[in-house]
């Protein structure tokens, strides 16, 4: 009877050890479920909802420089962007990082019949996702524009740019926003918030300014985004003027031209000082 009763307790340990290995077998699978099922989901939605998120902080940027070239202020307004997104606790993700800087390099410009009259600066957002394709927010000329690795850049916001045909001309108007930064206060990186400083400094009109397009004489718009720039003008102005991509296969700037009518080109440029970061230069 003894040697019957450990037999019995030795089944029953033994059964209560595979009980729980078992379990934890279980639980093993359901967060690998979840880790390689749910969590990517979740991630690629969380990264998506904070493209949103700097698309309508965009917009508050852009509205506050409007604000600002309107009334002619000087006095600083402060945006805010946020650069990335967090992965969540206790499951393996991995953090969206954004960059938030100054593009100023002399290969995005203005030329009107060959030369260059103006750069063409812009406040650029690079975001480093992990589940969601990277996108790419500019605002450039005045407008904002949004870019992805493949396909072509857009123009979510149109630049100021007014046309109309007058005595047997088409007269353009545009009012460019051009940004100055400061020395190491041109960038930022992370996925906290950051701040962008902005104010405005003054307004020049380019020596020679407006000028007189005739001829074979044409303007040129150099700049890393040309099909959203052509997309923008063409809505607007392909019933008046011949708007082309050059070169049409990889474009590097978009170049235009009279139909029928003249062009006149008034073009007034605005200078906007910008800080980007913490810790700002008076």
């Amino acid at each position: 009877m003894h040697k019957l009763k450990l037999r019995l307790g030795s089944n029953e340990a033994v059964a209560g050890v595979i009980e729980a290995l078992l379990m934890v077998a279980l639980v093993a699978v359901v967060l690998s479920i979840i880790q390689l099922q749910y969590i990517p989901q979740v991630m690629n939605q969380r990264e998506a909802d904070h493209m949103d998120q700097v698309s309508n902080q965009f917009s508050t940027l852009k509205s506050m420089i409007d604000l600002q070239l309107m009334t002619s202020s000087e006095a600083p307004i402060f945006s805010m962007i946020t650069l990335g997104s967090t992965g969540i606790p206790y499951f393996i993700t991995a953090e969206a990082e954004g960059t938030l800087h100054l593009v100023d390099e002399a290969t995005s410009r203005i030329e009107v019949g060959g030369v260059p009259v103006c750069t063409l600066t812009s406040i650029e957002y690079n975001a480093d996702n992990s589940y969601f394709v990277d996108q790419t927010y500019a605002i450039e000329g005045g407008g904002i524009i949004v870019a992805q690795p493949e396909g072509n850049s857009t123009m979510r916001v149109a630049p100021q740019i007014d046309g109309r045909t007058e005595n047997g001309r088409v007269k353009l108007y545009f009012d460019l926003v051009n940004f100055v930064c400061y020395k190491n206060k041109d960038n930022s990186q992370g996925i906290g918030k950051c701040y962008v400083r902005t104010n405005y400094s003054h307004e020049s009109v380019p020596p020679g300014s407006p000028y007189a397009i005739t001829g074979a004489l044409n303007v040129s718009i150099y700049t890393q985004y040309p099909h959203a720039w052509y997309d923008a003008l063409n809505s607007s102005f392909g019933d008046v003027l011949d708007i082309q991509l050059v070169p049409l296969q990889s474009p590097t700037h978009v170049q235009i031209k009279q139909k029928t009518d003249p062009i006149d080109l008034y073009l007034t440029e605005y200078t906007m000082y910008v800080q980007i970061g913490y810790g700002w230069i008076k």
